[in-house]
């Protein structure tokens, strides 16, 4: 949704609550990610945990960090929220310049999370540009995740809740599974 408002009194009614990425320390970051036991994706997308990232963005963020989508914040070491904590701002900052070297001064004329410079998400198929195992998608909580298995899940195929239940037993674990099947996103084909 786009709002237009007049004054920071109206611009704070939309506010959820989240902590701003960009502003918050590491430890006011750990506090908010911690006060739910979330998956990464869904606690990245809340804005009452997080604000502004969303879906794509979490992706990108997520890969950055080398976590898996599905890892709960609960189970995270202190290690991985500091990567987590360093992955957002570095690719927020990042992709915030990307996008400033594309429209200068002026405002987007179209916005999308399809974005060129994203490495993961919108990318099912294509090789992981870290690593070149094929980008892998699950349909989780209503929205499309994107994720590399060999960074951020150890080589472990996701179920995709959507699928998996027509598949069962059938489901790839593993990327070599899914190639030995001949299954979409087993290298760029799907």
């Amino acid at each position: 949704s786009l709002h237009v408002v007049r004054g920071d009194d109206r611009l704070a009614d939309f506010d959820a609550g989240g902590v701003e990425p960009l502003e918050a320390d590491p430890e006011t970051f750990r506090r908010a990610l911690l006060r739910e036991n979330r998956t990464l994706k869904r606690a990245l997308t809340d804005p009452r945990i997080v604000s502004g990232v969303g879906n794509a963005h979490s992706d990108e963020i997520l890969l950055r960090a080398g976590l898996s989508p599905l890892k709960r914040t609960g189970r995270l070491d202190p290690d991985q929220i500091e990567s987590l904590y360093r992955a957002t701002r570095e690719h927020l900052t990042a992709f915030t310049e990307v996008l400033r070297e594309e429209i200068g001064d002026g405002f987007p004329d179209r916005i999308t999370a399809f974005h060129p410079a994203m490495d993961v998400h919108g990318r099912f198929g294509d090789p992981c540009p870290r690593c070149g195992a094929p980008i892998q998608r699950i349909v989780y909580a209503e929205r499309e995740t994107n994720y590399c298995p060999e960074c951020q899940t150890g080589g472990k195929v996701l179920k995709d809740r959507a699928i998996s239940r027509f598949l069962g037993d059938d489901w790839p674990r593993s990327l070599e599974e899914l190639e030995e099947r001949g299954l979409p996103g087993a290298g760029g084909e799907g």
